[in-house]
């Protein structure tokens, strides 16, 4: 790891410390001779372009500006991604504040073309279709989203659930409220990837693309981001959400829950159910 590390760098590495494993890749820390912290995520088998997204989303987010809440990329391979140490702090109601003004910025600053991005996407390690796609979100959400992940997670499901998610799919038009342009969203925005540190909020691990922007709100809510409602009231302020978002909440969270239950079985169904009923109203 640390002549990997030194050949990507292209600098001394002084000290690298295990921090254990996610997915299909290992976590380190690694210190450089230039006194710098890094947090290294390596690709423990091959790694089929996960690294490789993760790498431009982040890059294509701070795009958007100089206060960009995203860390810069110190270096990628296919193998390997290095980031700045993101020292830990205690959320406070300034970075929560924050947060919300700076996601707004990133959702409404430089919006793509169409939906999707210019690169293969993939959430956790498994592949998102991100052919960019100019028609309206709710067909693109339901085709590019929605529909594949249901085939993933239907050997968890009963073929009434997988019908129910269908239905949702199906009404999408008439659930999706009022049409919005692509936004440079974060994709995969649940509390573990607000990395709160130095009086702000950082986002990591994207799965970034040209999405609707109360994707990434509504992620928020799935899993109990602190300080939520603070952020969404200085979001709100900044970039007004449409009448009826609230109530839209569920449909955005069929994706990542799909997801769930793709990836860890059927702990996650009754909770996709809710989400899916819910959206129907």
């Amino acid at each position: 790891m640390r002549e990997r590390l030194e050949r990507l760098l292209g600098t001394d590495v002084a000290r690298v410390h295990d921090l254990g494993s996610s997915h299909a890749w290992t976590l380190h820390r690694a210190s450089l001779g230039d006194g710098r912290e890094m947090f290294v995520k390596a690709a423990s088998a091959p790694s089929a372009g996960v690294f490789a997204a993760e790498a431009a989303g982040l890059r294509w987010l701070g795009e958007t500006g100089p206060d960009a809440p995203v860390p810069d990329v110190a270096a990628a391979d296919e193998d390997t991604i290095v980031l700045p140490w993101l020292p830990s702090a205690p959320p406070d109601q300034a970075a929560a504040d924050r947060l919300g003004r700076e996601l707004a910025a990133l959702h409404t600053i430089a919006r793509p073309a169409a939906y999707g991005a210019p690169w293969p996407g993939f959430i956790a390690d498994l592949p998102l279709d991100n052919t960019p796609d100019e028609r309206p979100w709710p067909r693109w959400y339901a085709e590019r989203r929605l529909v594949p992940f249901l085939r993933l997670a239907a050997p968890h499901l009963s073929s009434a659930d997988v019908r129910l998610v269908e239905r949702v799919a199906g009404e999408a038009e008439s659930l999706a409220g009022p049409p919005e342009p692509p936004s440079r969203i974060h994709g995969d925005l649940w509390s573990g990837n607000v990395r709160w540190t130095g009086g702000r909020a950082l986002l990591i691990d994207p799965a970034a693309h040209g999405g609707h922007r109360e994707t990434d709100l509504a992620m928020m809510a799935l899993f109990g981001t602190p300080l939520l409602d603070r952020i969404l009231a200085a979001y709100d302020a900044a970039a007004p959400l449409a009448p009826g978002w609230r109530a839209r909440v569920p449909l955005h969270q069929l994706h990542p829950l799909l997801v769930h239950v793709a990836l860890f079985g059927g702990s996650y169904r009754a909770s996709l159910l809710d989400a899916a009923r819910a959206a129907l109203g």
